[in-house]
């Protein structure tokens, strides 16, 4: 698999609204991180984590903006794009994440990072 392939597997996977088809691009220990905020680790973490998005933003799509790596190192950037379930609220909001891949090139930790305050402001409509 190449690393566009990869990332933008990736993207897909966020765009088809199952959890599952996200957490299958990580290994079963897996970690992620947004925004410096809880670590949450596992499977079933990362399919509840994707969940909640979806139930926040009924039709996520995330799109693949780039994608770097360097051996069991990647970034990757995206957009995710929807409307939010409660304010029904049009959401843009970019950014990253930074990865630590295996031998299969499944990630075992990833750092997201995204303008809070402005996907705030978004859900808001300020």
């Amino acid at each position: 698999m190449t690393s566009l392939t990869k990332a933008t597997d990736y993207a897909a996977a966020w765009s088809s609204r199952v959890p599952e088809a996200v957490a299958a691009h990580f290994a079963a220990d897996g970690t992620i991180r947004i925004n410096g905020g809880e670590l949450l680790r596992g499977t079933a973490a990362l399919i509840d984590m994707a969940a909640g998005f979806y139930a926040d933003f009924p039709d996520l799509t995330v799109r693949c903006d780039s994608y770097r790596r360097s051996g069991s190192h990647a970034l990757f950037a995206w957009t995710l794009d929807g409307h939010h379930a409660q304010t029904r609220n049009h959401v843009t909001v970019s950014g990253w994440e930074e990865w630590d891949l295996n031998g299969a090139g499944l990630v075992i930790r990833s750092l997201g990072w995204f303008d809070a305050d402005d996907y705030q402001r978004q859900i808001d409509g300020t």
